[in-house]
C-alpha cells in the first residue's frame, strides 16, 4: 500500500504495480517473494514487509542514485 501512495504522490517517477503471489504463483517464484507485502524495486532493490515510510523511500532513493 505504501509503494502505492507513494506512486501516486510522484506520478512522473514512481509507478506502482500490486500483484496477488497466491493468483500468480510463477511470478512470485521468480523474485524469490517470501513475506507479505514484497516491494521489488527495479528488479534490484526490495522490502519485504510492512515498513516505516522513511525505511521504503530510503531503499527507493538507493534504487535512483544508482
Amino acid at each position: 500500500m505504501l509503494a502505492h501512495q507513494i506512486a501516486m504522490e510522484n506520478p512522473a517517477m514512481v509507478l506502482a504495480e500490486g500483484i496477488s503471489a497466491q493468483d500468480f504463483y510463477e511470478l512470485a517464484s521468480e523474485y524469490g517473494v517470501s513475506g507479505v507485502p514484497d516491494t521489488v524495486i527495479n528488479g534490484k532493490g526490495r522490502v519485504v514487509g510492512a515498513v516505516p515510510e522513511k525505511q521504503m523511500l530510503s531503499q527507493l532513493m538507493k534504487q535512483f542514485n544508482k
